[in-house]
């Protein structure tokens, strides 16, 4: 039986599921509240049955967003969140309790950090290391470990996990494996061909694609077994055991936290999801393009981009992600070049934060999003003070290449 491609998945996604009217895409539900002629079918929805209640757990648009992210993925289900931020904390806040050891990659974006800064705070136990040698993460195991958590490429060093081999271990000690899939999208790496349990994506970024809508979510990948998870409330325990934990982060991180995706958002996200092969192919390719140019330039005395056969796993990225690396780079400006005198010479690319746009967007990483985190930490990471975080667009190549020459040959005299 022939499969239809990724693409082909996606654009038809919506009027699979019998859209009203005959329309082609999910229509924007913005009605708060869901009634029923019957209340004995508005108590079966409260107590399991598929439907609607109360917008701040969802509606139908959301739902069809949701569908479209988890036939991305290869999952079991989605739920959705109005930020990738507010998608981990759900994870984090409804999954583990005080006591709890988390074992996160040392690399992890900078208000992630914030945020695991925050569970420390309430009780959670925490260990940073490097993902990339397994090694490592297995010397951190603890007896209270309960969940393992890394990135696929971290930003903006571009280090890549041995997400395979941190699932495999994941599997062998029972531990719940989240992977945060943004900066490779489900087009390049789906996060159950490592043997995550969850794989959370920021539709903000790449999925989207057009800097114009927030939201996040959490695909369970139907791989681990809930049953054998202690922290699952007795009331979600029902139905198929493979359900429990996404049940619980829905329950608690929509209807208790209340950190919900619009209908708007979603309508948003999901238009956009329909190029996000289209649009990755070119990310990938400029990206790369861009960082052979500036691997052999003057003014630039270190590039960070797992496309380059000089990345420490470059061939761990090549197998795991296609042979395709991203549109996320680093570079590290020769002395005497001013990050901020470079930056404001480029005439295409933008100076703001975010990545994953269509346009190209740069940013002195150490001055801004990874400011609050001290020069201890950054250190750590592998941030110098002289690092431009470069989020690569889809523009035509030549101009991009130009831009970034003429800056540099302006700072150079």
């Amino acid at each position: 039986m022939h499969k239809n491609g990724f693409t082909t998945t996606i654009l038809h996604s919506d009027r699979r599921l019998s859209v009203e009217h005959g329309a082609v895409h999910k229509p924007i539900h913005t009605s708060s509240e869901f009634a029923y002629a019957d209340a004995r079918e508005l108590a079966a929805v409260f107590q399991g049955k598929a439907g609607f209640t109360y917008g701040r757990q969802g509606t139908p648009t959301t739902t069809a967003l949701e569908a479209k992210i988890t036939q991305m993925e290869g999952g079991a289900a989605t739920v959705s969140f109005a930020t990738g931020m507010a998608s981990l904390a759900a994870v984090f806040s409804t999954l583990l309790r005080k006591g709890d050891h988390l074992l996160s990659s040392q690399y992890v974006f900078g208000n992630t950090n914030s945020l695991l800064g925050t569970l420390i705070e309430l009780g959670i136990e925490i260990t940073y290391v490097d993902p990339t040698d397994l090694d490592q993460v297995r010397a951190a195991l603890q007896p209270n470990t309960r969940m393992v958590f890394t990135e696929t490429i971290a930003n903006p060093g571009t280090q890549v996990a041995d997400l395979a081999g941190i699932g495999e271990l994941c599997r062998e000690r029972n531990l719940v494996y989240v992977i945060d899939n943004t900066l490779t999208s489900p087009w390049l790496f789906q996060g159950r061909s490592a043997g995550a349990s969850l794989v959370m994506n920021s539709l903000s970024k790449y999925i989207s694609g057009h800097g114009d809508a927030l939201g996040g979510t959490i695909t369970d990948t139907g791989l681990y077994d809930w049953a054998s998870y202690p922290n699952i409330y007795d009331s979600y325990r029902k139905g198929p055991s493979t359900g429990w934990g996404l049940l619980q982060v829905k329950k608690k991180g929509l209807r208790d936290m209340g950190g919900t995706l619009s209908a708007d958002s979603a309508h948003r996200i999901a238009i956009g999801a329909e190029t996000l092969a289209l649009r990755m192919a070119a990310h990938c390719s400029n990206a790369l393009a861009l960082a052979q140019m500036l691997d052999a330039h003057p003014g630039v005395t270190k590039v960070h981009y797992p496309g380059l056969p000089t990345h420490p796993q470059h061939e761990r990225a090549a197998a795991l992600f296609g042979g395709r690396f991203g549109g996320l780079l680093g570079i590290e400006l020769a002395d005497g070049i001013d990050c901020f005198d470079f930056l404001n010479h480029l005439q295409i690319v933008l100076n703001a934060t975010h990545l994953g746009d269509t346009r190209s967007l740069a940013l002195p990483a150490a001055h801004t999003i990874y400011y609050e985190m001290g020069p201890e930490r950054r250190a750590q990471m592998g941030i110098a003070d002289s690092l431009i975080r470069v989020s690569v667009g889809i523009e035509d190549q030549a101009d991009l290449l130009h831009d970034f020459d003429q800056a540099l040959q302006a700072c150079m005299g």
